[in-house]
């Protein structure tokens, strides 16, 4: 079994909300493709913004939470580390899912089952699982196929217009 809905396809609404309160601006340190880690079809189209450990993550869209881990605590290179990242998984109405993952342990402010909107205060931002450093790892995913891919997406700019996400990026939440 794979999460999701074999159908799905993504149609977002509107651009995805940067996952922060409004008026803050983080780096991104790696973007689709990225050499460290998205290499993998499941993270091939996801990105990594440094945010500081205990900064509030928000909902990027609206959905339903599908899945929650928050009792992780160390991080590494390691691959024993690859699954071992705090995270909460939202399912949207297109059957698409965001995961938000390296949240900080115990943080978790959301259950399975839970509809939340845009915006909501989901957890914080940690520096869990396969981590070299606090940042928020963020990815839009879909079952092809039986086989969870990550999809492109993009984030809502400062005049709330759509913009691909890249490495280097000031990411601005209007």
């Amino acid at each position: 079994a794979v999460l999701g809905d074999p159908a799905a396809a993504h149609q977002p609404d509107e651009p995805y909300a940067p996952p922060f309160a409004p008026g803050q601006r983080f780096p991104i340190s790696q973007a689709f493709n990225g050499e460290f880690s998205h290499q993998h079809p499941q993270s091939h189209y996801a990105v990594d913004i440094v945010l500081p450990v205990g900064t509030p993550v928000r909902a990027a869209r609206a959905g339903v939470v599908m899945e929650i881990a928050d009792d992780f605590r160390d991080s590494g290179v390691d691959p024993k580390y690859q699954s071992r990242a705090n995270a909460v998984r939202i399912l949207h109405s297109d059957g698409t899912m965001a995961v938000y993952a390296h949240l900080q342990a115990d943080s978790v402010r959301v259950a399975p089952g839970q509809r939340v909107e845009r915006s909501a205060w989901l957890a914080n931002s940690g520096n869990t699982g396969f981590s070299t450093g606090p940042h928020l790892h963020f990815v839009v995913q879909r079952n092809a196929n039986m086989e969870l891919v990550s999809v492109p997406f993009e984030f809502a700019g400062p005049d709330g217009r759509g913009m691909t996400p890249v490495a280097g990026m000031l990411l601005i939440a209007p």
